[in-house]
């Protein structure tokens, strides 16, 4: 655990001496980061935490590993806050009475995977046009940070183990339930509007359309209706 970092993530992934397992946490971020390159408030008493996954030849396909942190992730939560009403959405986020709670950032390369998580223990940021929840102190870092290591080192040894279409159940279980209306923004702009339809095996969201058609998104930022 450290004081300060630009982000978890680019230091993490920049050190060629970290091996699997491994954990950055940092008490503050100057540069946190979130999808499609959003900026992420790291406040004071919200928990930033960085871990490395190194893909071996015999993985299953590394798109599930966000399936993975996703559950690694309401299970520390379950653990450490227990009673806590949550709900995974597609494809990272963790939410608390329909307001994000926490996020997830995968980024690779070549055979190294660095997932990054952002928890709102103490102070839910205030974001124009999204819902923010947290914890309200109810832990700090430092007691979270031993219960997220131990779930996702027992994920990511279930995601090794495990065929991907019992994953993927395991992981829609604590999602929002098929039918759910969402509209999906990708990086281009695009929106579309449909009701969730389940996942695909490499856990890509399956979005039924008005039409009937179903539309396979692989990437993207959704919204519950």
């Amino acid at each position: 655990m450290v004081e300060r970092a630009g982000s978890s993530n680019a230091v993490l992934l920049g050190d060629i001496g970290a091996v699997e397992g491994d954990w950055l946490v940092a008490l503050a971020q100057d540069k946190g980061r979130g999808r499609q390159g959003r900026e992420w408030q790291s406040l004071a008493g919200n928990f930033a935490g960085s871990t490395l996954i190194q893909l071996r030849p015999d993985d299953p396909p590394a798109p599930g590993l966000s399936l993975a942190c996703g559950l690694a992730l309401i299970e520390a939560v379950d653990i450490a806050a227990p009673g806590t009403q949550l709900m995974l959405k597609w494809p990272n986020d963790l939410m608390l009475g329909g307001a994000k709670l926490a996020g997830i950032l995968l980024e690779r390369s070549g055979d190294r995977i660095v997932a990054g998580f952002g928890v709102n223990l103490a102070v839910a940021p205030q974001i124009e046009g999204r819902a923010t929840a947290s914890l309200d102190g109810a832990l700090t870092p430092k007691a979270f940070a031993p219960v997220l290591a131990a779930s996702m080192a027992r994920m990511l040894g279930l995601w090794r183990s495990s065929a991907p279409p019992a994953f993927g159940q395991a992981w829609q279980a604590r999602a929002h339930p098929p039918g759910t209306p969402l509209e999906v923004h990708d990086g281009a702009g695009q929106r579309l509007r449909g009701r969730f339809d389940g996942l695909d095996p490499d856990g890509s969201l399956r979005l039924r359309l008005d039409s009937g058609a179903v539309e396979i998104v692989r990437a993207g930022d959704v919204s519950l209706d």
